[in-house]
């Protein structure tokens, strides 16, 4: 499957290439393509396999499942698998798509079925616009700080988050020191109130005396140079209003799930959109066990004429896998004051350090626990229900 155009080729159960289709990806050619088929095969009853790693074939599946065809979702790293088996290998469409023909002939009984579902699907790409704004705004940032170096030598001792609102508001009216002369503290409290309801005439005094005192010699293009900061302060503030708008999109749409993950401790809204994104539709799941093969969490045995060990997992579902490690830190996480924030998930992790195993071997044990519990939460859609131990009442 590709942007422009797909390639199919038609086998029969002895791996006989009886045709090869090469088709637009339009969905007006999707008619011709099926018509092309029927002359090939005839009074069989076709089935389908799709390799679609990147999103392009999502229109031409629908299509088929539209027509009640057989769809099935071939994983990339099989065909890639026997690509590679080949005595001379070779990489081409027409021999890709053969690969994709043979894997669906010889697993077609344990293929997943294709699927779409258009909430999950959304929630996807919501998530990934966010993920792609939330890149953008860190690159700003850090250009920002760079040009502010030169100008606001000892801008952080008045302005701790280069970023927020006030921070944005000034430096978008005084991009240079240059700019405060003649503003007096009164004119600036006004103008930085707008934003900051809370601020003191005092800060604003300090405003004016760092800047002046620490104030570099104008040089020259600096007018070239606040445009800018100006215009790094108007894409930091408008990709921040865009993630508002896809909070709220998300908060919305999660909600439509049914799935409630953001009652458990350290799962927010943005984590709930990431698993939700990332592992669809959980019925494909027949168990726990196969969502922690997914992420990438259960061990791997790697064993020859009886002799091996298990060891630790390097594939699966890599952004999974780090939502969930994450999320374990979060689980274990004990507050300056002593106090673990999830007592149950802090003591099972002291538990299995006692055990033997090192604190990373740990976390893992946490995160294989949290997939058990996301597991059963997605599948009944019920809220998180905290572990109490029971203690016997002594008479």
């Amino acid at each position: 499957m590709h942007k422009d155009i797909h390639v199919a080729v038609v086998i029969d159960c002895w791996t006989n290439i009886l045709g090869e289709i090469t088709f637009p990806n339009r969905p007006s050619k999707f008619d011709k393509f099926i018509q092309d088929v029927k002359k090939i095969y005839k009074d069989l009853t076709p089935c389908f396999g799709l390799e679609d790693t990147r999103g392009f074939g999502r229109n031409f599946a629908s299509y088929l499942l539209g027509h009640k065809f057989t769809v099935k979702h071939v994983n990339p790293a099989y065909t890639d698998s026997m690509r590679s088996s080949a005595p001379m290998s070779k990489k081409n469409d027409s021999f890709d798509a053969f690969c994709v023909a043979k894997v669906l002939r010889d697993m077609v009984d344990t293929l997943p079925d294709e699927e779409h579902n258009d909430l999950h699907w959304t929630i996807r790409q919501l998530v990934k616009r966010r993920n792609s704004l939330v890149k953008g705004i860190v690159i700003a940032k850090n250009q920002l700080n760079s040009n502010l170096t030169n100008v606001y030598p000892s801008y952080k001792k008045y302005f701790c988050d280069v970023d927020n609102k006030t921070a944005l508001l000034f430096w978008e009216k005084y991009p240079h020191p240059k700019h405060l002369k003649g503003v007096t503290p009164e004119v600036l409290l006004e103008e930085l109130r707008v934003i900051h309801k809370g601020m003191k005439q005092v800060q604003a005094e300090k405003i004016l005396m760092l800047s002046e005192q620490n104030s570099p010699k104008e040089k020259e293009f600096q007018t070239e140079r606040d445009l800018i900061i100006k215009s790094l302060v108007k894409e930091i503030r408008f990709k921040k209003q865009e993630n508002e708008e896809i909070d709220s999109e998300l908060e919305r749409l999660v909600e439509l799930t049914g799935y409630k993950l953001h009652t458990m401790p350290g799962i927010n809204l943005i984590t709930a959109s990431n698993i939700i994104s990332e592992i669809g539709n959980v019925e494909r799941f027949p168990n726990s066990d196969k969502l922690a093969q997914f992420c990438g969490i259960s061990p791997v045995n790697f064993s020859s004429a009886g002799k091996g060990k298990d060891q630790r997992s390097r594939q699966g579902n890599r952004v999974l896998n780090a939502i969930f490690h994450f999320l374990s830190i979060q689980l274990v996480q004990v507050s300056p004051s002593g106090k673990p924030r999830h007592p149950v998930f802090r003591e099972y992790f002291e538990k299995k350090v006692k055990e033997g195993k090192t604190k990373p071997q740990a976390l893992v044990c946490v995160s294989r626990r949290a997939v058990r519990i996301i597991y059963g939460m997605m599948r009944t859609k019920t809220e998180y229900k905290p572990f109490e131990k029971v203690q016997d009442l002594q008479e």
